[in-house]
């Protein structure tokens, strides 16, 4: 790809609208595709909105282009991006309609965090174009999307994803391997785990779990990395706390009977006003205001260059 590649998305919700503002802010190209009209008829505003908020020009969301046909919002693209909902029916027959529609040479992604990108794109005719690119929520803010090379992707495939999403600024990273959560669904939901038991075996309760992440190790991790840290302390004291804390960690392979019961309960966290802890309205707003102003003061936002 040489100039600013054209830019196609699939879907736009949340996840789908948030991809095309990062493009869109940094000069390229977007058609946005969307059968549903009310995702197509709100999409524009809400790249606006986040435009502002995250303090660059809303009227760059006049690069983005709104398609209610798949066909044509692929048709031109260089690199097709798929954010649809998490059903791996609905992803394969999506990418069985972009293989037919868009240029033999175009780059085929898929944004999932659970479902393996080689049976995503099993049905494709030409494999070695295709990828996994797992954005993270919000995609304008968090800057890591995780690149998911399959058996069949070609390195060229690899490299040319890798230094596109370099140039609008975000951390790409390369998983070697299509192993289910890739890395940061695997990480993450490991402390999941442990923090789920901790609270189920009457340790202690789900805020003390939050308020002992936020005031200890996690206060480090943007600069400080698992596996720096052990280097840090050493290989050695990391072998010996291994031996003596591990066999004493939660190896469950299936998700919590206590989560199993606060679903049953009806307690499903935000939407419900409870799950491991109670939330009214004004505090569920307080929380997600104080995750945005921390991405925004930590990350900033993405890298705006128009042409």
């Amino acid at each position: 790809m040489t100039g600013k590649p054209a830019i196609a998305v699939i879907g736009a919700g949340l996840m789908g609208a948030g991809i095309a503002l990062v493009f869109a802010a940094a000069g390229h190209r977007v058609a946005l595709f969307d059968a549903i009209a009310e995702a197509r008829a709100t999409a524009l505003q809400r790249i606006r909105n986040n435009l502002a908020a995250v303090g660059l020009d809303p009227e760059a969301a006049t690069a983005v282009t709104l398609h209610a046909q798949l066909a044509p919002a692929v048709a031109d693209a260089d690199f097709v991006i798929e954010a649809a909902p998490e059903d791996l029916a609905l992803k394969q027959g999506l990418f069985a309609e972009v293989e037919a529609a868009a240029k033999p040479t175009a780059i085929l992604a898929s944004n999932t965090s659970v479902i393996p990108i080689t049976s995503i794109m099993e049905r494709l005719r030409n494999k070695a174009r295709a990828l996994g690119t797992h954005w993270w929520n919000p995609p304008y803010l968090v800057p890591l999307v995780e690149v998911i090379r399959t058996v069949d992707t070609a390195d060229a495939t690899i490299e040319a994803t890798l230094k596109l999403l370099a140039s609008v600024g975000k951390t790409a990273v390369e998983v070697k391997k299509d192993v289910p959560g890739f890395i940061g669904n695997r990480l993450q939901h490991a402390l999941w785990r442990e923090a789920v038991a901790l609270v189920a075996d009457g340790v202690c309760d789900a805020k003390t779990v939050d308020d002992v992440v936020k005031a200890s190790f996690g206060t480090r991790l943007a600069v400080l990395g698992p596996l720096e840290n052990a280097d840090l302390v050493g290989t050695d004291l990391t072998r010996s706390i291994h031996n003596y804390v591990l066999p004493a960690l939660d190896r469950s392979t299936a998700a919590s009977p206590y989560l199993d019961r606060l679903v049953e309960q009806g307690r499903l966290g935000f939407k419900s006003g409870e799950g491991f802890r109670k939330w009214t309205p004004e505090q569920q707003a307080a929380l997600r205001e104080r995750v945005t102003k921390h991405l925004q003061a930590s990350f900033g936002a993405p890298v705006s260059v128009r042409e």
